[in-house]
């Protein structure tokens, strides 16, 4: 299954509609890394609203994605993971260590922003924290 990506400005948009296989998930990160370069994104956001489970290949997968992204120069947030989704992962030890994570696409075009505006990331309280270290809450901005 085909991940629908869309290019919004400098930043890239893949929403996943539903539990993806191992080789769906591999052609994701191959394809959003390649993406990356062709359109020279500064930013990718992966939206899981849609997934019922992350399993622990999902979660490196993802985790692989936003580390290509960023020595592509891109910085990646995963958007969407709703509670009982976070409950399960945090229940099976999986994490995201080291990737982003926001609340919504709104929140995660919002953090992207902020971490790829040249003046913003001078004077961003978020500069001195980078990327990597774990998940964004709203009250950290």
């Amino acid at each position: 299954m085909d991940v629908p990506v869309l290019k919004q400005g400098h930043f890239l948009i893949a929403t996943v509609q539903s539990a993806l296989t191992d080789a769906d998930l591999a052609q994701l990160r191959r394809s959003l890394v390649e993406q990356v370069g062709k359109f020279r994104s500064r930013g990718v956001i992966v939206d899981v609203t849609a997934v019922d489970v992350l399993d622990s290949f999902a979660c490196r997968t993802l985790r692989d994605i936003a580390h290509m992204a960023g020595f592509r120069g891109a910085e990646t947030v995963i958007v969407g993971i709703h509670p009982e989704l976070a409950f399960t992962m945090v229940q099976l030890g999986l994490s995201l260590e080291g990737v982003a994570t926001a609340l919504d696409l709104e929140e995660g075009l919002a953090y992207l922003q902020e971490r790829t505006t040249p003046a913003a990331r001078k004077s961003s309280p978020l500069a001195t924290r980078g990327a990597g270290r774990g998940p964004v809450s709203r009250g950290q901005r």
